[in-house]
C-alpha cells in the first residue's frame, strides 16, 4: 500500500473530529467534476488536487476538514484524509456514521476512467479502514442511499461487481451449511435462526442476534434478497440461506 500521510501531502489542521468505533463499510465516491488527464502524467498535480479539495471543504462548505477517510489518485497512492475511526462529511446527511468515505480522483467530465493502479489503491484504502479503522465488510457507492450520480458509472459498475482488484473476481465469503430445511419466517426461533443472523452480522448488516426472527430479521431479509436480485419476500429459503454465506459481498 502507497499510503501518503497527511503531514506528507501537506494537510491542513482539522477544526474538530468525531470519534467512530466502527463501520458497517466503505462508501466510494468520486470528484464529481472535470479532471484533468494530465492528472495521470504528474503525481504532483494529484497532491495539488488534494489540497484544493480540502480547501473547499473547510473553506467553502465549513467542514471541519476534507469530507474523505481517504482519497486515491490515478498512480494507485492513497492519500490520508481524516483517517481512520473518524465520522467523514461525504455520504449525506444521516449516513455518515454507517460506511467510511474512499474518493478515486477521477470526474465526470475529462478523466473519467479510473487506472487499473486506482483499482487496486481503492481496495488498498478499503483494507487499510477494515485493519485500522474496524470497518465492516460493505463496499457500496455514494449512490446507495443517497440520490447522486457519484461515484460515476464506470466505479459504480466496479462496486457492484465486489470490487475487485484488476484481474481477479469477487470473492465470495464462503460455502454455506447445509440448508435446515425449515423456511425461516417471523415468528421462528432456535439455533437455525441464530445462525443466519450470525451470517448476516459478519457480512456488515445491522441485525440482532439473538435466535428470534421477528420485523427485524425480515427487514434486513428483504433488503439483502433485493440487492441479491432474490424474490423479496423476507423469507429465509434455501436460495437465499445459500446467498448469505456464497453471494459476494457488496
Amino acid at each position: 500500500m502507497k499510503l501518503i500521510h497527511r503531514a506528507q501531502w501537506g494537510a491542513r489542521a482539522p477544526k474538530n473530529y468525531t470519534r467512530l468505533a466502527s463501520t458497517k463499510g466503505v462508501k466510494v465516491h468520486y470528484v464529481g467534476e472535470t479532471i484533468s488527464p494530465a492528472l495521470t502524467d504528474d503525481h504532483d498535480r494529484c497532491t495539488a488536487l488534494v489540497k484544493s479539495i480540502q480547501r473547499d471543504h473547510m473553506d467553502g462548505n465549513g467542514w471541519a476538514d476534507i469530507a474523505y477517510n481517504a482519497l486515491v489518485c490515478p498512480h494507485g497512492y492513497v492519500y490520508e484524509g481524516r483517517g481512520p475511526h473518524r465520522l467523514c462529511a461525504a455520504n449525506g446527511p444521516g449516513l455518515n456514521t454507517d460506511h467510511y468515505a474512499v474518493c478515486g480522483l477521477v470526474g465526470d467530465k475529462g478523466l473519467v476512467v479510473p487506472s487499473d493502479a486506482m483499482l487496486n489503491g481503492l481496495r488498498d484504502a478499503i483494507e487499510w479502514l477494515r485493519e485500522a479503522g474496524d470497518a465492516g465488510s460493505q463496499i457500496k457507492g455514494h449512490r446507495d442511499g443517497y440520490s447522486t450520480s457519484c461515484p460515476g458509472d464506470r466505479l459504480y459498475a466496479w462496486v457492484k461487481k465486489g470490487a475487485p482488484r484488476p484481474g481477479g473476481k469477487p470473492t465470495p465469503p464462503g460455502k454455506a451449511p447445509a440448508w435446515p430445511g425449515v423456511y425461516l419466517k417471523v415468528g421462528s426461533t432456535g439455533t437455525s435462526v441464530r445462525t443466519w443472523q450470525a451470517q448476516m452480522h459478519k457480512r456488515g448488516w445491522t441485525i440482532t442476534v439473538d435466535g428470534v426472527y421477528g420485523d427485524e430479521s425480515r427487514r434486513v431479509c428483504i433488503a439483502f434478497q433485493k440487492e441479491k436480485h432474490l424474490n423479496p419476500d423476507g423469507i429465509v429459503g434455501p436460495d437465499t440461506w445459500r446467498a448469505t454465506w456464497e453471494a459476494p459481498i457488496a
